[in-house]
């Protein structure tokens, strides 16, 4: 498997930031991405709490700061490689993008698409805890339990086809008896289609522990690009335990 094309960068550097919803012309969306082709900021992460009417967030709380963005019409590869083959160096960067992906096999479609393969949970001295990803709906009981105040991170595989996805992002939300304790966003980059599938890994954080740490939370996990198209959505349950599961 081949690493993430660029590396992670926050949601405000790739202006994620809410605009006066002027449209930006797709010159200049490449232009973007290619500057942060080159940024090696770390991903963001935050948490926050607030109380919740329900045990998931709506759409509209959980990404208040997302899809005020008007983007500009998308083209297919062959017409993105044709329309700025005038500009050297942005020619060039979509090269190294594309590497050796062969444009004429590449279907002439719009739309990318992100198929989310695995996803799994590392923790120093254990097995990787393989999470099974649901062909339709959401894991059915509880997905997987944490020991409290271990040490775990989260790596994922997945393969990109038909087009460039580009500012493609994971977010993370958690909320324990309804109010959200933690929310997470990494930008995972720019990438092209190719058969190879991509791997990326998240930073390594630490559960909480103590007697109001454990118990039972619930999250959701998206994959979303910058046209806020979404790839995967998943609502589960997990639990932060004295020990691990017995396997």
């Amino acid at each position: 498997m081949t690493s993430a094309i660029g590396e992670a960068s926050t949601s405000k550097s790739m202006g994620f930031d809410k605009d006066d919803g002027s449209q930006v012309p797709q010159d200049k969306r490449m232009a973007a991405f290619q500057e942060d082709f080159n940024n090696d900021e770390p991903g963001e992460k935050y948490g926050r709490q607030m109380s919740e009417t329900s045990l998931y967030a709506t759409e509209e709380e959980e990404e208040e700061d997302e899809g005020n963005i008007q983007l500009g019409p998308q083209f297919t590869l062959k017409e993105q490689l044709e329309k700025d083959k005038d500009d050297e160096s942005l020619r060039r960067w979509k090269e190294q993008l594309l590497g050796s992906v062969d444009i004429n096999s590449v279907e002439e479609t719009l739309e990318a698409e992100v198929k989310i393969l695995s996803l799994s949970i590392l923790s120093p001295g254990r097995a990787d805890m393989i999470l099974p990803i649901p062909e339709v709906g959401n894991p059915k009981g509880l997905w997987f339990t944490l020991k409290e105040g271990s040490r775990y991170s989260l790596k994922f595989t997945f393969r990109v086809t038909n087009n460039i996805v580009s500012g493609l992002r994971y977010t993370n939300t958690v909320w324990k008896t309804g109010v959200k304790v933690d929310s997470t966003k990494e930008m995972l980059g720019t990438f092209s289609p190719q058969a190879e599938a991509y791997t990326h890994q998240m930073p390594e954080e630490t559960t909480p522990s103590g007697i109001f740490a454990r118990g039972s939370y619930s999250a959701r996990t998206k994959f979303i690009d910058d046209d806020n198209k979404c790839y995967l959505e998943i609502n589960y349950t997990f639990d932060i335990r004295k020990d691990w599961q017995a396997t």
